[in-house]
């Protein structure tokens, strides 16, 4: 199946199936916003839990915090956001579509890898057990100078971001010959830089009230806490501030469904540590936030490490966790040394003391931090793409499709779904009393209509990964048939036994064990 048509196709699926619908539907839509519907919300929330339990639970050094989504506007003029929260867009006049000048320069760089990829995949195919990829990738020819051609292209871009020369984008998207995606054309404006920023008042008089910011990342939040959070719960370096909220970025490209949004959710954790300790921190973190994500276990090319070209104002070192979405490798979660710059600005800015009195050093000094930021939203997404799967059945008379979101038990918005096999003789009665036991630990359905296949099939494409049929033999040898989600198997088990074989599946333990 074309990338692209999968990526259509799990869209549709998140409608038909209630896991998102596009927000204000019934007046056309609002452009790059969403609703989380009834199973998203039970997704969305699942993955939250993982985290906070992996990020704050399973970390004595570490706690959770929820800051406000208005915050002083000097706090924004601290962190740099007023001043440097800029993208550089870019114009076809031809199609009238706007685009990143340096996202459609680093996918132009993608697909010159891509073709890197198909002659290793055309030599590996050739000389079969013998290919030695790195001897390949050394030596071939073509492979060289599709290499150079990146390296040039890196470093060309690299300084062009670091002096902010806007000209220099715009020649490189032209002598790259860069299209339009939509027109073909390579009619481009100048490159522009635009704030991300959503601004409004506060006050409740006109003239008298003051610009705010919707809070373009949830970071802030912890930094004007620090000293609040290290005084009050007696934090001693490293310790780390962790916290899960709402994010807004006036996004004038905002494209791939929930990938990119204007309203957004961020997990974050600022990592406090000492000054000189930042890089031995950044390994760390790069090493177990990886760990989260193959905890999911879904395949670990799926995902790579890009570090970055260009550093951000405040880091002096960051790595990003992308993900092969249907679109292509994205980032999926940042990991980033941010030195003291966010402390010392806070500090400055406020004319308070923002310092830790370390004993064993026997001074005073701001902190370094590392942070790692993924993308709630954006780890939804992963989620979906790599557990959408079209499945071929053979059956009696022919072939069918099967529709199954394979995700990971302990995420899965219904864990379990109880099914009386008709609607009489007792069975429904039956099959509730086995829902009441369920749902004091999980989030159950009870389905009784259609064929006991039909509503397989439902189970199926809403992602529950055990059902759990209830059939005249029920009533009078205490078992019943449960049937598995990933491969469709069924097994006679005891009543009794429910809530331990469930349980014993669904729980976040699963995960967290293999951190």
């Amino acid at each position: 199946m074309a990338q692209n048509d999968l990526f259509k196709k799990i869209i549709a699926h998140t409608k038909e199936y209630g896991y998102i619908f596009q927000s204000s539907e019934i007046y056309d839509g609002l452009a790059a916003v969403y609703d989380y519907a009834q199973y998203g919300s039970e997704l969305k929330n699942n993955i939250k839990n993982y985290w906070w339990q992996a990020m704050v639970q399973m970390n004595e050094n570490i706690v959770g915090i929820d800051s406000a989504i208005f915050m002083h506007p000097t706090t924004w003029k601290a962190s740099g956001h007023v001043d440097a929260f800029n993208d550089p867009l870019i114009d076809n006049k031809d199609s009238k579509k706007r685009y990143r000048a340096d996202v459609l320069i680093e996918e132009y760089r993608e697909k010159i890898q891509l073709k890197i990829e198909k002659e290793v995949k055309k030599a590996a195919k050739r000389f079969g057990d013998a290919f030695n990829r790195d001897e390949f990738v050394a030596t071939n020819s073509r492979v060289l100078g599709y290499q150079e051609k990146i390296d040039k292209l890196t470093k060309r871009f690299q300084d062009a971001l670091e002096a902010n020369d806007l000209d220099e984008i715009k020649q490189i998207i032209i002598d790259s010959e860069i299209a339009c995606p939509v027109s073909g054309s390579r009619n481009w404006t100048d490159v522009r830089q635009f704030n991300l920023m959503f601004g409004t008042e506060i006050g409740s008089v006109a003239g008298e009230s003051n610009t705010i910011y919707l809070r373009p990342e949830t970071a802030q939040g912890i930094f004007v806490n620090y000293l609040n959070v290290q005084k009050t719960g007696r934090m001693k370096i490293p310790f780390g501030i962790a916290q899960i909220g709402k994010a807004f970025r006036n996004e004038i490209v905002a494209r791939q469904f929930i990938f990119r949004m204007r309203e957004f959710e961020q997990m974050e954790m600022q990592f406090f540590v000492r000054p000189g300790e930042e890089m031995k921190w950044f390994e760390y973190w790069k090493d177990l936030r990886q760990k989260w994500h193959f905890a999911l276990g879904f395949p670990q090319k799926k995902y790579r490490m890009h570090d970055h070209d260009k550093l951000a104002h405040y880091a002096n070192a960051a790595t990003d966790i992308e993900f092969d979405f249907p679109f292509g490798f994205k980032e999926l979660e940042g990991i980033h040394s941010r030195t003291d710059f966010d402390l010392s600005q806070h500090q400055e800015f406020s004319g308070k003391k923002i310092q830790y009195f370390d004993n064993e050093l026997n001074k005073n000094y701001v902190p370094y931090v590392i942070e790692t930021s993924v993308g709630l939203d954006r780890t939804f997404l992963s989620l979906l793409s790599n557990a959408y799967t079209e499945e071929k059945i053979e059956k009696a008379d022919g072939t069918d499709t099967r529709v199954v979101l394979k995700i990971p038990a302990p995420l899965a918005p219904i864990k379990v779904a109880v099914m009386p096999l008709v609607k009489k003789d007792g069975l429904p009665e039956k099959a509730r009393e086995i829902l009441k036991r369920l749902q004091f630990d999980n989030n159950c359905q009870y389905d009784e209509k259609d064929s006991i296949g039909k509503r397989y099939r439902r189970q199926d494409a809403i992602g529950t990964p055990f059902c759990i049929t209830i059939d005249h033999d029920s009533l009078t040898d205490n078992s019943v048939t449960i049937r598995y989600r990933d491969d469709m198997k069924q097994e006679r088990i005891s009543i009794d036994d429910i809530e331990k074989i469930v349980n014993e599946k669904v729980s976040m333990r699963r995960l967290l064990e293999k951190l």
